[in-house]
């Protein structure tokens, strides 16, 4: 992907900061269940560039999560939901097994 000039890298797993990786952006998917500040600046301080925030936030829960943190923020506001919270999708484990 680096070679081919790839954006950015959107990530789930955690395991990719273990890696020896050349310089290429790193967006964290909503998979990685990125609903408070905490995680948000963990993610920033990991090296990320962007954070896609979980679908389930409020306004009032992007908005606080803006306003103390730096990296760039993307929000789903319609579109397919689980049924569940991101980033712990059961249903498909219970399906696929």
């Amino acid at each position: 992907l680096y070679r081919i000039h790839a954006d950015a890298v959107i990530v789930q797993d955690m395991g990719i900061l273990q890696l020896n990786l050349p310089p290429i952006p790193l967006h964290a998917s909503t998979q990685t269940d990125n609903r408070t500040v905490e995680k948000v600046q963990f993610l920033e301080n990991a090296g990320f560039t962007q954070v896609v925030l979980a679908r389930e936030l409020s306004r009032d829960q992007i908005a606080e999560i803006s306003s103390q943190t730096s990296i760039a923020l993307e929000v789903f506001v319609h579109g397919a939901l689980c049924v569940s919270y991101s980033g712990q999708c059961y249903i498909s484990q219970a399906i696929t097994g």
